[in-house]
C-alpha cells in the first residue's frame, strides 16, 4: 500500500486505500462505497475521522475531492432526472 507508516489496523488501512481510490479515481462517496463494499456513512467516517488521525494531508486532499463532488451533486441530480425523461419518453414514442 502506498505510504504504508507503521502498524495499522485493517479499517486504518481501509482508510487510507479509500482515500487513495477517491484521489485516483475523483470518486464520490457513493461510487467509493460500492467498490468497498461499506456504507457511504463508513466512508465518510474514514475519510473525516479515521484518516484524520493516521495520515493528515491524505485526508485533506480527500476531502477536497469530496468538497467538489458535494457541490455538484444538485447538477448531478439534475441531469440523471433530464436523463431518465428523455428515456421514457423514448420508449413511448
Amino acid at each position: 500500500m502506498k505510504g504504508y507508516q507503521g502498524n495499522r489496523t485493517p479499517i486504518e488501512e481501509r482508510a487510507v486505500a479509500v482515500a487513495e481510490y477517491i484521489i485516483e479515481h475523483n470518486a464520490t462517496v457513493r461510487q467509493t462505497a460500492g467498490q468497498f463494499g461499506v456504507s457511504k456513512s463508513t466512508i465518510h467516517k474514514d475519510v473525516t475521522e479515521r484518516l484524520l488521525r493516521v495520515n493528515p494531508s491524505l485526508a485533506a486532499k480527500a476531502r477536497k475531492v469530496l468538497d467538489v463532488n458535494k457541490s455538484e451533486r444538485h447538477i448531478r441530480g439534475g441531469l440523471a432526472t433530464k436523463d431518465k425523461y428523455l428515456r421514457e419518453r423514448h420508449l413511448t414514442n
